[in-house]
């Protein structure tokens, strides 16, 4: 049964789901009628869109969908909905004017769209079948997300008020100066004649409504403290509570991510779960933004009135902490959801042209795609991947380890898919620069790996980030002899090199089990099926050169 055909049987929220996915960058019943067509092709393993040598596959994929929409839509007859055949004749035109150029972004985005139904049919299928962890922690960060949504909305609301009691307090100030002009002018006119009932009562009738001011304006200046105070407590909590989830989902989930990838670089099933991670990561940035607003909503409220300012003098420092706070979440965001989504080969052949993918995922929530920044790509060695971690200065120029051709890349939007990212797709190291060797030290045990930084502006130019990432590392050899020892080198730093380490360390030793469980994933992954216990056995007494039990 086709993917399309398991589609159907989904509940109404994740079939709404989908057909957003699809949008106007591909009719929905074009998908409906090509189902196996399109998934048949689009759905081949073997063809990478990232891949230069697969181009000519997609450009006559593309051919093949034009002609393929085309008999479907001239085969109708007159008892078929006349619309649906305008439609499908319409997207034959759509095609041609819009990926006749790029046929590997609608290849791409096909793909996308297939990962999505395949995952919406399979959480539904196993869903009692799975471990339910990964599911709470999604829906955790999903109820968090709505509560802190609901904070912010909040405080937007108390903005709105302390803005109207602001007004209100203008109002009656200016009300107050008046008087005083009035009683100013009353004074002048009557000079030092002598008082006369009616100029006490004249005077009196002031005095009363000077005072009934003066009341109004003291009281308005406390519901003013008073609304601030709240303001600024609604704020800290929103902005603790953005900082607990931001953690979760860039310690815990994007980390575990970046290390399933990486031991999907051995074989190991990827749960390619990165458009989640992206709206996460959106939703965070488009709360730190509206939290950044509101703080300058309240410097701007509080410089308004002198009044306030005055009296609450000692707020204006917890002002400047929140807002160096939230400046620092967006920062740590931005920089930490700058990522390799297509790494690099691990090993990596002198003058042969690979392809590497990098993706900003909140670069579409902030507009970054605005004015798309430019990516450059380095290879450095793993003294100078510690360098950078340690000075944080990746985004400076500074040594590198080899010279990478075509290695600059501006960044993309795709509207279907919402990535901004940048293929580099015919990137090749020209030569590699090598540290000196000491005794028995090997080539093949050296480690690289790329640089990726760009610089942009967020925000009307107010906020420039410089970011940088870092791909696996790579063993770089010159002749296909050295490979098998290049693969041992990243096999072993895949399957041990831990979150978090300093690049690119990783144990010397570790028990023989976890070693079996490296062995046994990197077979399965090349010949489908796992190592027996007769293999792992024959294996373990080959490495200790002894019986083993």
């Amino acid at each position: 049964m086709s993917i399309w055909n398991k589609v159907q049987s989904l509940n109404q929220p994740a079939i709404q789901k989908i057909h957003a996915l699809y949008g106007d960058n591909f009719p929905i019943e074009v998908r409906y009628i090509l189902a196996s067509w399109i998934e048949e092709r689009v759905g081949n393993p073997e063809v990478d869109p990232d891949n230069p040598n697969h181009e000519q596959y997609i450009l006559h994929f593309l051919e093949a969908l034009i002609k393929e929409i085309e008999l479907k839509a001239n085969a109708m007859v007159n008892d078929d909905p006349y619309f649906l055949r305008i439609k499908l004749l319409g997207a034959v035109t759509n095609f041609k004017q819009r990926y006749s150029h790029d046929p590997v972004s609608l290849f791409r985005f096909l793909r996308h769209c297939l990962n999505v139904e395949l995952t919406c049919v399979n959480q539904q299928e196993v869903g009692g079948l799975i471990s339910q962890q990964p599911d709470d922690a999604t829906a955790e960060i999903n109820e968090k997300l709505s509560y802190i949504q609901h904070k912010t909305r909040e405080t937007a609301d108390l903005l709105r008020r302390m803005e109207q009691e602001q007004e209100a307090f203008a109002i009656k100030c200016h009300d107050r100066q008046k008087l005083e002009g009035i009683i100013h002018l009353h004074r002048m006119q009557t000079g030092a004649t002598p008082p006369t009932q009616q100029t006490i009562t004249f005077e009196r009738n002031f005095a009363q409504q000077k005072e009934r001011l003066e009341a109004e304006l003291k009281q308005k200046i406390t519901d003013l403290m008073r609304l601030k105070t709240e303001l600024e407590e609604k704020i800290t909590a929103t902005v603790k509570d953005l900082s607990v989830l931001q953690a979760k989902v860039l310690d815990e989930e994007l980390t575990r991510w970046k290390r399933e990838q990486q031991l999907a670089g051995n074989g190991a099933p990827l749960n390619n779960n990165l458009d989640t991670l992206q709206s996460w990561c959106e939703d965070l940035a488009e709360l730190i933004w509206h939290n950044r607003h509101q703080l300058k909503e309240v410097e701007r409220l509080r410089q308004s009135v002198p009044l306030v300012g005055q009296a609450q003098g000692a707020g204006d420092g917890r002002l400047n902490v929140l807002s160096e706070k939230v400046t620092q979440l967006l920062s740590s965001l931005v920089t930490s959801t700058f990522i390799v989504e297509k790494q690099p080969p691990q090993v990596m052949k002198t003058n042969t042209r690979f392809v590497s993918t990098v993706r900003l995922l909140v670069g579409g929530r902030l507009n970054v795609h605005m004015t798309p920044p430019q990516v450059k790509v380095a290879i450095i060695s793993e003294a100078q991947a510690n360098s950078l971690l340690r000075n944080d200065k990746g985004d400076k120029a500074g040594d590198t380890s080899g010279e990478i051709l075509n290695n600059t890349g501006t960044m993309e939007y795709h509207q279907g898919t919402r990535h901004l990212s940048v293929h580099f797709r015919n990137m090749q190291l020209k030569r590699i620069k090598r540290a000196e060797k000491k005794g028995t030290e090997s080539v093949m045990d050296e480690k690289f790996c790329l640089h990726f930084q760009c610089q942009f502006t967020v925000g009307e130019k107010e906020l420039i980030f410089k970011i940088w990432t870092l791909s696996l590392p790579a063993v770089v050899i010159v002749h296909g002899n050295q490979e098998p020892h290049a693969w041992a080198t990243v096999t072993w730093d895949n399957a041990f090199g831990e979150p978090g380490r300093m690049p690119f360390q990783v144990p010397e030793r570790v028990v023989w089990y976890r070693v079996a469980q490296a062995l046994n994933v990197k077979f399965k992954s090349m010949t489908g099926r796992a190592l027996t216990e007769d293999n792992l056995r024959f294996l373990a007494e080959k490495g200790f050169r002894s019986d083993y039990n």
